[in-house]
């Protein structure tokens, strides 16, 4: 399950993970008052990208309102707690942020066998 604000990369970080094989999902929590809406499809872990209001509105475009990534932010604070892994897509470009994300994954998946 993968969840973030908005520009974050998560349709991108899933669409990568899908192609790797993985069933990744993306989950609408920051558009959600439900504070749990992650939970609901019992997600085998959680990984939360963050990014700065700069990048999204690099992203989005320089009017995206501060109100609602401040919005988003007190909407994803449960999600991003559970987080197994947290990344800032400020910093990373999407196959860094793949790259990262298989890298744990695989290293979990040893840890378990």
């Amino acid at each position: 399950m993968v969840v973030g604000p908005c520009a974050s990369g998560k349709t991108t970080l899933v669409r990568g993970l899908r192609r790797l094989g993985y069933d990744a999902h993306v989950c609408g929590q920051e558009h959600s008052e439900i504070a749990s809406l992650w939970r609901h499809t019992a997600p085998d872990l959680v990984i939360a990208l963050d990014v700065d209001l700069t990048t999204i509105r690099d992203r989005r475009g320089a009017d995206w309102p501060e109100e609602i990534y401040r919005l988003q932010q007190r909407r994803l604070a449960a999600a991003r707690a559970a987080a197994a892994l947290i990344l800032d897509t400020s910093i990373l470009s999407p196959d860094e942020m793949l790259e990262a994300v298989d890298r744990r994954l695989r290293e979990a998946q040893l840890a378990s066998d």
